[in-house]
């Protein structure tokens, strides 16, 4: 990737944002209430960095995030992310995340668990509201127990994270679905 910046992109949600650097990915903000709400925020989180025309590679990302946020499928999981700024359990739980296939989903506890200490739950959401790549790291996809939501950061909250969950025709609550045979003889 080439220096720093950032640009604005349209999706079916309204208008998310993209931060780029020499090492990859900064950011991925999904739209906040106003597409100048949304520009504000990077301006923020990416103090210095100037507005600009994405590289290609950034590029590429943008149209997999606009397609998948119509539903279309995308791959995301070899999209470059600069995590020097990320504390070392934040990546930990990122990389977890970032192996939740699309249409799936885990808790807060199963990804501490995964982590090798299962009563970590709580420090796992608090690592995924920090997560700056939204999309790229799908924290949508990780849920607290039995099925609820859970938090979610990104404006909209949990009815964003419900749009984005159904999009990928993931389960969104513990209710059996009509055709599922789980548990039946």
């Amino acid at each position: 990737m080439t220096a720093a910046g950032f640009a604005l992109f349209d999706t079916a949600l309204g208008h998310c944002a993209i931060a780029w650097g020499a090492q990859g990915l900064t950011a991925l903000q999904l739209p906040e209430v106003s597409e100048r709400q949304t520009r504000e925020r990077m301006r923020r989180r990416c103090a210095g960095a100037p507005e600009a025309t994405p590289p290609a590679e950034v590029q590429a990302v943008i149209d997999d995030v606009a397609a998948l946020l119509v539903g279309r499928p995308a791959d995301l999981s070899a999209v470059r992310l600069d995590m020097a700024a990320t504390p070392d359990f934040d990546r930990r739980v990122f990389a977890v995340a970032r192996n939740i296939a699309p249409g799936a989903t885990l808790t807060y506890g199963e990804v501490a668990a995964r982590l090798g200490d299962a009563t970590l739950a709580r420090a796992v959401g608090q690592a995924l509201g920090r997560n700056p790549f939204a999309i790229v790291v799908p924290c949508h996809r990780v849920l607290a127990a039995n099925g609820r939501l859970g938090g979610f950061s990104a404006s909209g909250g949990g009815a964003t994270k419900r749009r984005l969950l159904l999009l990928e025709c993931a389960r969104t609550s513990a209710q059996p679905g009509l055709f599922d045979t789980t548990g039946r003889d």
